[in-house]
């Protein structure tokens, strides 16, 4: 249940592990090097919000809404983001680290993830259509049965992909990264 409504507002330096963030609606706000470790995000609406230098490390994210939502330099670690409310879902990710995170079954058009730290997240049968992944690490991401159409891994790092268990018709790969998509194949690429 929604209580609040908070529009246009600046959030900065607060620690909502100590003092929770009160249940509402963030529309147009700015949260700034504040801490959400552990913390209970459940049922929160996010509009048009963006998030810098905050650390959100295991929130809880139960029915979460995030719509158009910016993370920069933000530590994600652990966070189910299938949780979150499916409804007009939209992230973006800049300079992040989303370690151990899961987008497991999300539909996440266009999103960016620009200069992230991905290792082990779980993109397994997410819909990502025309994402950038521009210089992020993927080390143990996970793609099984992900839908990969246009994105751009021209400048990622450390995938694997197998291309009979992933849609990856037209996706963006650079020759120097090809060694992610034939892995499986334990074939040598000089």
């Amino acid at each position: 249940m929604i209580n609040k409504y908070f529009e246009d507002q600046l959030f900065e330096k607060l620690n909502f592990s100590l003092d929770k963030l009160e249940k509402g609606e963030y529309d147009q706000c700015v949260f700034k090097n504040c801490d959400f470790s552990e913390c209970d995000l459940s049922e929160l609406r996010f509009s048009e919000c963006e998030f810098e230098e905050c650390n959100l490390t295991l929130a809880k994210l139960y029915g979460t809404a995030f719509r158009t939502v910016e993370f920069i330099n933000c530590k994600l670690l652990g966070l189910r983001f299938e949780d979150c409310n499916p409804m007009g879902f939209s992230v973006n990710f800049e300079g992040c680290q989303l370690n151990h995170a899961s987008f497991f079954k999300l539909k996440m058009k266009a999103t960016n993830f620009i200069a992230c730290q991905l290792t082990e997240v779980d993109f397994s049968e997410s819909d990502l259509t025309e994402s950038i992944f521009n210089e992020s690490d993927l080390l143990g991401a996970i793609f099984d049965q992900s839908i990969l159409r246009q994105c751009d891994f021209r400048t990622a790092n450390n995938f694997q992909i197998d291309p009979e268990r992933n849609s990856i018709k037209k996706a963006k790969f650079s020759s120097a990264n090809l060694i992610g998509l034939l892995g499986k194949y334990q074939i040598e690429v000089d």
